[in-house]
């Protein structure tokens, strides 16, 4: 199995310093490995994923590009693999396609891990000895909260690879006990009317996407107190979701039709069952419905007469939140029912990505960093759809109430679920 360190998949504390910071992250990824093999490390189950050993090198090659690479005398360790693990900058030179990830049987797992620990090497060497360096803290934050993300990656990548095998493996054997819940009835919320600041307040690292700081008008609206559970999705189905043109946004009609879709991916055909990262299990009828896209969530959205709400009104609602939830540190890596009176908008952060009716474009006066940390977020604003408040895959320390994830519509393989909002 790959080995792990001795510490447990936890995230950094804010009081600790850059050099510790950095190695409980760096840790933290190689203790969600702990119980694969290398077999499992190389495979690539669908372009949109990646192999763990390719998350493994790319984040190790962030971190070497970005912070060592910043001195000019710098000498990388492996030259031709900046070729092989640069993800999608462009300014830096060309990479290798990323369909073709799975392909790359070398350099060889083992190799991959001793690169990560020579590279941790020179980090500590260098956060050591110039912890006040200009700009160093600065990019560690972004080179932790881009591992943070691939953490996430890591955890949905391997579920669907994972689900692809006939033996149906488990990446975690069992987890926090299940514990029964009672149905929590779903009612509507009156949301905040009027103007609203919304994006980073500047406290804290945030990724540039977030920003600018503005101003929103939010017309009168509400948003449910939960999620939508399975429950409520099996009536969809049962009426005939899948089957009803009108439902649908003409594109996702198209995707359905053409990938045969009729329920969430990793349901059983029964509608009974479901694989999870504990292998199988039998679906939770109050727990949030997941890994469904974009055009399912506007499609139930329609059929349950209400819609998908802005981000600005996701935000402006978990503003008055607390940033709790069922998130990978939890161990349960499963969306959960929620569980409280109803009065407050529950869920709002874990258990599920929630999809926005919002297309994924920068706020009025963002500009992109210089340079090619610019292609970050920057050049993905185009074709996608935000989701607000992480998930049960996300470390609980990464999220926080401006934080703007982004997909394509039809993706399904993040813990993706649905919240609705209406008009009042």
């Amino acid at each position: 199995m790959i080995a792990s360190p001795s510490a447990t998949a936890t995230q950094p504390q804010g009081d600790a310093s850059l050099a510790q910071r950095y190695q409980r992250v760096r840790d933290a990824t190689l203790a969600w490995c702990s119980g694969l093999h290398p077999e499992d490390a190389v495979v690539q189950s669908m372009p949109d994923a990646s192999p763990v050993k390719w998350h493994l090198a790319h984040t190790t090659w962030f971190f070497e590009q970005f912070l060592l690479g910043r001195d000019a005398g710098y000498e990388p360790l492996h030259p031709l693999w900046t070729y092989l693990f640069n993800s999608y900058y462009q300014s830096i030179g060309p990479m290798h396609a990323r369909p073709q990830r799975g392909l790359l049987s070398r350099p060889t797992l083992a190799e991959v891990i001793d690169y990560r620990r020579r590279i941790d090497e020179r980090m500590g060497d260098l956060l050591q000895r110039e912890p006040d360096r200009a700009g160093l803290g600065s990019l560690l934050e972004l080179g932790l909260n881009h591992e943070q993300q691939h953490q996430e990656l890591l955890l949905t990548d391997i579920k669907h690879l994972f689900s692809l095998n006939p033996l149906r493996p488990a990446f975690r054997d069992g987890g926090p006990t299940p514990r029964v819940y009672q149905g929590l009835s779903s009612r509507f919320l009156r949301g905040r009317e009027g103007i609203a600041r919304i994006g980073h307040d500047g406290e804290g690292f945030a990724f540039d996407n977030e920003s600018p700081r503005h101003r929103v008008l939010l017309q009168a609206h509400a948003i449910a107190n939960r999620c939508v559970t399975n429950a409520e999705y099996r009536h969809f189905i049962a009426d005939g979701g899948y089957r009803t043109p009108a439902l649908w946004l003409s594109e996702g009609w198209d995707t359905v039709q053409r990938e045969g879709w009729q329920r969430p991916l990793y349901w059983n055909e029964d509608l009974q069952g479901e694989f999870t990262l504990a292998g199988e299990r039998s679906i939770d009828p109050h727990a949030p419905v997941c890994h469904v896209s974009f055009y399912e969530a506007d499609a139930f959205a329609r059929w349950a007469g209400a819609r998908l709400p802005l981000e600005g009104e996701w935000e402006a609602s978990a503003q008055q939140q607390g940033g709790d939830g069922n998130f990978a540190d939890c161990g349960a890596l499963h969306p959960l029912p929620a569980q409280g009176n109803g009065d407050t908008p529950l869920q709002l952060f874990g258990d599920v990505w929630e999809w926005t009716s919002s297309p994924y474009v920068g706020y009025p006066g963002y500009k992109p960093a210089a340079g090619a940390l610019g292609e970050y977020n920057g050049k993905f604003m185009c074709g996608q759809w935000v989701l607000r408040g992480g998930s049960c895959a996300t470390p609980a320390s990464h999220m926080r109430a401006s934080y703007r994830n982004f997909f394509h519509p039809h993706a399904r393989w993040q813990f993706s679920g649905i919240r609705l909002g209406k008009d009042a």
